[in-house]
């Protein structure tokens, strides 16, 4: 008698597409504002001119990969001020942080870009194959010529959407006109032709297929805000004290029965989900607080003359005191306490830190290297002469002079590679090193000390800025 084993059971389930259904409402609205003026800022923002002088294009948001700088209209950032961006990544974490925790994933359900791009992807969906019942028919039916149509048209407007948002990207880094024509005329670098390409295809696999997918596998967010919420952060929820035991409406009612809660399982409230979640089963991690649920549900109670609220915002807390019969916490109360303020004190504290470092740096940069290898030359007259490179950085848009003097208790003479005067020119925009000399006569104390202090000054006479940087002339120590 042979045995045989049995195949273990896969583990692997196949996607149920989704099909949300058209609602309307409050923060149904909201989303379409959210979407309408994030998208705009991100396919307008690299059009907008700003001047910026010769060698650039005059672009008011510019990441100047080739000068390894970022441009946000009058704001410059250069690479030895990425404090700057790690202050804004830092500033991004807490707020991200103070907004979870006082009003859950609000930033999956309103402003993520992958929620952005969806919402828009449905928003396609629905103009050319219907509402939700007309899209599954679609889905179910056999391949014929009007399924073939639409998809067709589905899938071009599709693409032309992620060809726009990839093509919207490439523009920040370089003269969105000059680059446009180029990419017309096929004379565009062959990096821009593939960036827009896998940005294409990403922003059209993951609006029109993947869709919550990406949120629910791919995204770590839903793992990790789980740490950031507590009893008193508002999410969506179900009052299932209110309405269970939920039913069916019967021919000829228009409302629930005494003995049946206010929930008549009409399904709306799952229908309009971009999830395809029941929140009535309470949270889980696939949703993301879109709040299309309570739109939908609102609705309905409208129409069956039930209070609204049955799917809401709410907290922990609200649940225990409703269940007792009281009045829940105002929102208010939700959203400001402790954690959130010390969220937002820090929050603010980074920004004010930023906001104060922009304003007092100067327009100008220098950074003297000492040269040293070797640290002193003796000089055929027996002078000592030691060696720096200046490093100056010119932010203005112009041409600039930078006049270089030496402030000492010591005897020395200042000298500059390459010329008599004692200014270095440097191009707008540009960074330029110049080889400076410091010089002792035969016999002077800093000839003869092994170590002087100096410092060097460097002054920008038409900005009426100075900038000093503190080192040591080396002597021979006898």
């Amino acid at each position: 008698m042979s045995t045989q084993t049995p195949e273990p059971p896969s583990l692997y389930a196949a996607r149920e597409p989704v099909f949300p259904r058209r609602v309307k409402g409050n923060f149904r609205t909201l989303k379409w504002w959210i979407m309408g003026i994030t998208l705009g800022i991100y396919y307008l923002t690299p059009w907008i001119r700003w001047e910026r002088g010769p060698n650039l294009p005059d672009q008011a948001v510019l990441i100047d990969l080739a000068g390894r700088r970022f441009f946000f209209f009058m704001i410059e950032i250069w690479p030895y001020e990425f404090y700057f961006v790690a202050g804004l990544l830092i500033m991004a974490g807490l707020g991200l942080f103070l907004f979870t925790s006082a009003l859950g994933r609000v930033w999956c359900g309103y402003a993520c870009p992958q929620t952005v791009w969806t919402d828009l992807f449905i928003l396609v969906e629905r103009w050319i194959e219907g509402d939700r019942n007309a899209r599954i028919r679609l889905f179910r039916q056999d391949w014929n010529a009007e399924k073939i149509r639409k998809r067709a048209i589905k899938f071009t407007v599709w693409f032309l959407i992620g060809l726009a948002t990839g093509g919207a990207w490439v523009f920040y880094f370089t003269d969105a006109p000059t680059l446009l024509h180029q990419l017309l005329t096929f004379s565009a670098p062959p990096a821009a032709y593939i960036t827009m390409f896998l940005l294409t295809m990403t922003t059209f696999v993951f609006g029109g297929f993947m869709r919550e997918q990406i949120c629910i596998y791919a995204c770590p967010w839903p793992r990790i805000q789980a740490a950031m919420l507590d009893e008193d952060s508002l999410t969506v929820a179900y009052r299932d004290w209110r309405g269970e035991p939920r039913g069916k409406l019967h021919k000829g009612e228009t409302t629930p029965g005494e003995a049946q809660g206010d929930c008549i399982d009409c399904m709306a409230c799952v229908n309009v989900c971009p999830m395809g979640i029941d929140i009535r089963n309470g949270q889980q991690l696939a949703c993301i607080t879109c709040a299309l649920c309570i739109d939908a549900c609102n609705d309905v109670m409208d129409k069956i003359g039930k209070p609204r609220g049955l799917i809401d915002y709410m907290a922990l807390t609200d649940e225990t005191a409703e269940r007792a019969g009281k009045p829940p916490k105002s929102v208010w109360k939700h959203v400001f306490r402790p954690r959130t303020i010390l969220y937002t004190a820090l929050w603010a504290g980074v920004g004010i830190a930023l906001v104060v470092a922009l304003f007092i740096r100067t327009d100008m940069n220098v950074n003297v290297t000492p040269v040293r290898n070797p640290t002193f030359v003796t000089l055929s007259d027996g002078s000592i002469r030691n060696a720096y490179d200046f490093r100056i950085i010119n932010k203005h848009g112009e041409d600039r002079d930078f006049y270089i003097y030496i402030e000492t208790e010591r005897s020395m003479r200042l000298s500059i590679e390459g010329t008599a005067e004692l200014r270095v020119t440097v191009p707008a925009n540009q960074t330029k090193t110049q080889r400076v000399y410091l010089t002792a006569e035969r016999g002077s104390d800093a000839a003869t000390d092994s170590r002087s202090p100096v410092t060097f000054w460097v002054e920008d006479r038409i900005a009426n800025e100075r900038v000093s940087y503190a080192t040591n002339f080396n002597g021979k120590d006898d």
